[in-house]
């Protein structure tokens, strides 16, 4: 038995394209929306790689859902403007494949925006939970040894909130007790 070494690209470069204009928003970029497509475009391409795509779902009956994601949004893109995204695996179970998407400017190299999503694999015909199969899980596997050396993205993990900040000349902090409090007044 011959054992081949396959090189994993660290990350995953498996999507590419150009910010068409109908997802330029009132504000002259990118609109929100679009990123979360354009990472669900990248997501897609994930899930060929792993074997995973349009005729596992024929085939098998099975398929992947989002179920959890956090997309955070640093720097926008405008039309014509070409795009990268990368993607690192940050864990994943029997079920659940927990992954990172950076959006790139492709051509300047800027960051523009990243989401953190956990996946869960579904089977269709049930429409519930499913272990997925052995070939995929050693993909995975495979991918997780060569994307455990990469350093684990600054926005992973991160959770959403408003922090109270002090109190301005004057200006008393809205919490959740005084809010409460003044709408029972």
């Amino acid at each position: 038995m011959t054992i081949i070494n396959m090189r994993i690209e660290s990350p995953l470069s498996l999507y590419t394209g150009i910010v068409p204009p109908e997802w330029i928003d009132y504000n002259g970029h990118m609109n929100v929306a679009y990123y979360v497509l354009a990472f669900d475009h990248a997501t897609d391409a994930l899930m060929d790689y792993l074997g995973m795509g349009q005729d596992y779902r024929e085939s098998q009956q099975c398929s992947a859902f989002v179920v959890e994601s956090h997309v955070n949004y640093q720097r926008e893109l405008v039309a014509g403007d070409p795009m990268r995204v990368t993607t690192q695996l940050l864990g994943f179970d029997s079920k659940r494949i927990h992954y990172f998407h950076r959006l790139y400017h492709a051509t300047r190299g800027f960051l523009s925006a990243t989401t953190e999503l956990i996946v869960i694999h579904v089977d269709l015909t049930e429409r519930h939970s499913a272990a997925m199969p052995l070939p995929v899980l050693d993909r995975l596997g495979d991918l997780m040894t060569q994307h455990l050396q990469l350093p684990r993205p600054l926005q992973s993990g991160r959770v959403i909130g408003v922090r109270a900040k002090p109190a301005v000349a004057g200006v008393t902090a809205i919490t959740p007790s005084l809010a409460l409090s003044r709408g029972q007044r």
